[in-house]
């Protein structure tokens, strides 16, 4: 049987999401070499090694190049915009497996009235909403709202395009901004105008060959930069996964009306999407809408659920196979439990920074990772080089666990002007119970109605003038007439397990308690001089094998 070959992967771009992707990628028996182009200060070191070389348009030639020289036999973009700026399809004209989509599918995320107009035609659940590139059309279509809007600038505007005016003057001072002042520069040359949808947010990573799709743990992130969603909205400053709002009727119901007729419409309307479909969802009272669709990892998301993978589960040849069509061949497997990311962050982020400080690290503890974002290197000086300087990730059995982990990263790491959020997970901490069903109660329905069936023949045996002999019901009739007493009394008795459950535990006899509980109730009945006319009993049981 022939050897198989190493697997040399091209990691692209320098943030904390490529760092993750690239520890994830190293842990794969078969890749040989992940080169991150250009890297950060945090993604060298064994398997890994950074490339100098950028990843705007004008440096594809130089990374096809560099891929063909060192025989790399899969490449996985990270940010959005060279993936909008068609590096996929430069990989692809050179035979290079590259787990990305083509420039025409990252329109889903390049143009979000374009995207709009997509859910539009295939039915998927979207806000109202309206696209325009004139400036007074976009006016009245404010003005004339019976709703609350939301801002956004259509093209690519590193996270920073969307804004939520509160009252319709506001909005209007919002489009002027961003059509007119241009804000956002070309990113603003259109504009969407949707309405306002309410709830929760989630985020769904997944996976796709352009046929199949499946999903990392739904995801929830914080993107505002202080404690209790205050202050300005940033990149993202922690997340935490499996999400406890995202149920698994849930996340079924958004395989099915979201992201498989997502996937089956692009490649329907010819610009099948592979890769890393992100798709943002508000679990509005209607059910969940799409907010958007990015074309590639989330960050800090990425952090979050990739630490999540079973340890059975290679992340190379997971993307590999979705690069060469055969999703449906690699399953993508998760361990039980939680992952909580915390952001650590330069002072004065997202606005002016310095940047250019020295990073202390201590060791950490198991299940808890330091990935870098915004660092470099100073010669041997790990150094910051941005806002979002640190992403660390805590795994445990709960979320609590999780995010005791990641907070306990957090302080093995230092460096002068850092901050944090300290209360990520909030929700996942505060998340009321919905929709408690029985099994949640710890009730097995199926079981009390076998148990009816079982004792069902022994009631019967039971049948005496004045009253029936059906059971399951919740409540009964004793007609007294029918026995033939003349202006009684009565007499009624109640009784508990009590000592008789201590000497059961004691003695290891329990199949008599019951009966001892119904002789008691029965001797309480006679000693009064009464005659026993029924028995009202309740029975709740621990799992039992009927």
């Amino acid at each position: 049987m022939a050897e198989t070959l190493a697997l040399n992967v091209l990691v692209i771009g320098g943030g904390g999401r490529e760092h993750a992707l690239a520890w994830a990628l190293a842990k794969s028996e078969r890749v040989g070499k992940v080169y991150v182009a250009p890297g950060n200060g945090g993604t060298s070191g064994g398997k890994i090694e950074n490339v100098a070389i950028g990843h705007s348009a004008s440096d594809f030639a130089k990374l096809v190049e560099f891929a063909q020289t060192q025989s790399v036999g899969l490449v996985v973009p990270g940010p959005e915009q060279p993936l909008v700026d068609g590096i996929s399809d430069a990989f692809k004209k050179v035979g290079i497996p590259t787990f990305g989509p083509s420039a025409r599918a990252a329109r889903i995320e390049g143009s979000k009235a374009f995207s709009k107009d997509f859910m539009k035609k295939h039915g998927i659940p979207t806000a109202a909403y309206g696209n325009f590139t004139d400036y007074n059309e976009a006016c009245e279509f404010v003005k004339n709202a019976t709703f609350d809007v939301v801002i956004k600038a259509s093209g690519l505007a590193a996270g920073k395009g969307v804004l939520m005016p509160t009252t319709k003057e506001e909005a209007l001072e919002a489009l002027k901004s961003v059509m007119v002042d241009r804000e956002f520069g070309d990113a603003g040359s259109e504009v969407v105008v949707e309405e306002l949808l309410v709830g929760q947010e989630i985020s769904v990573l997944a996976v796709s060959d352009g046929y199949t799709v499946t999903s990392f743990p739904a995801a929830q992130d914080h993107k505002r930069a202080y404690d209790g969603d205050a202050g300005p909205n940033t990149g993202g400053m922690g997340a935490y996964a499996p999400a406890p709002v995202a149920t698994a009727e849930l996340l079924q119901k958004i395989h099915k009306s979201v992201l498989q007729p997502s996937i089956d419409g692009m490649r329907r309307d010819g610009f099948p999407f592979v890769g890393c479909l992100f798709t943002g969802f508000m679990l509005t009272a209607d059910g969940p809408k799409v907010l958007e669709y990015n074309c590639r990892f989330g960050d800090p998301e990425t952090e979050a659920v990739l630490p999540l993978l079973d340890e059975s589960c290679d992340l190379a040849e997971v993307f590999l196979a979705a690069a060469e069509g055969r999703l449906d061949a690699v399953p993508l497997k998760f361990r039980d439990g939680f992952s909580a990311t915390v952001v650590v962050a330069s002072g004065g982020y997202p606005g002016s920074y310095a940047k250019g400080r020295a990073i202390a690290f201590k060791p950490t503890a198991a299940d808890t990772h330091v990935f870098h974002a915004g660092t470099a290197c100073d010669g041997s000086q790990v150094v910051t080089a941005g806002g979002r300087v640190l992403a660390v990730t805590g795994v445990s059995d709960t979320v609590q666990g999780a995010l005791d982990r990641a907070y306990a990263g957090v302080a093995t790491v230092s460096f002068d002007g850092a901050f944090h959020r300290t209360d990520i997970g909030f929700r996942a901490l505060n998340q009321p119970r919905e929709g408690l069903s029985y099994a949640d109660a710890g009730v097995d329905i199926d079981a009390g109605n076998r148990l009816v069936d079982l004792i069902k023949p022994i009631v019967k045996a039971t049948r005496r003038a004045g009253t029936d002999s059906d059971i399951g019901g919740f409540g009964g009739v004793f007609d007294l007439k029918a026995t033939g007493y003349k202006d009684p009394v009565l007499v009624s008795a109640t009784d508990g397990v009590g000592t008789k459950l201590k000497i059961a535990h004691e003695t290891r006899v329990h199949d008599t308690v019951g009966v001892d509980l119904v002789a008691m109730q029965v001797n309480d009945i006679i000693v009064q001089g009464a005659e026993p006319l029924f028995f009202l009993v309740g029975l709740d049981e621990d799992p039992v094998d009927f």
